[in-house]
């Protein structure tokens, strides 16, 4: 069973940066070398919305909202997922979760619980 774990969310000055981690486990091997993973965020009130994904080939692709100020990448020798966020502004502010697509191999998609991020101005 994949598990998916968020850390380094907190509370940031608009301007400032976060690095955000999404650990998985349960999976022999590199998960990421063989799905797309992407991060996602969720604000009160609002849908959830992609914020960047990155394939099994390293293509990436970003929300309009965060291209130039956020990093998607991953190390596959330890299973883990970044999000490198600089230049924050407030309208970053919500909860970002880790989303690993496997629905091709394994029929479904995984998720983390989440990682408050709060950006005060």
């Amino acid at each position: 069973q994949v598990q998916l774990v968020e850390s380094g969310g907190g509370l940031v000055q608009a301007g400032g940066s976060l690095r955000l981690s999404c650990a998985a486990s349960g999976f022999s091997g590199s998960i990421f070398s063989v799905t797309t993973t992407g991060w996602y965020r969720q604000a009160p009130g609002l849908q959830r919305e992609l914020v960047a994904r990155i394939d099994s080939g390293g293509s990436t692709n970003y929300a309009d909202s965060v291209k130039g100020r956020f990093t998607i990448s991953t190390d596959n020798a330890k299973n883990t997922l970044y999000l490198q966020m600089n230049t924050l502004k407030s309208e970053d502010t919500a909860v970002y979760y880790c989303n690993v697509d496997a629905r091709r191999l394994w029929g479904r998609e995984y998720w983390g619980q989440g990682t408050q991020v709060t950006v005060s101005s």
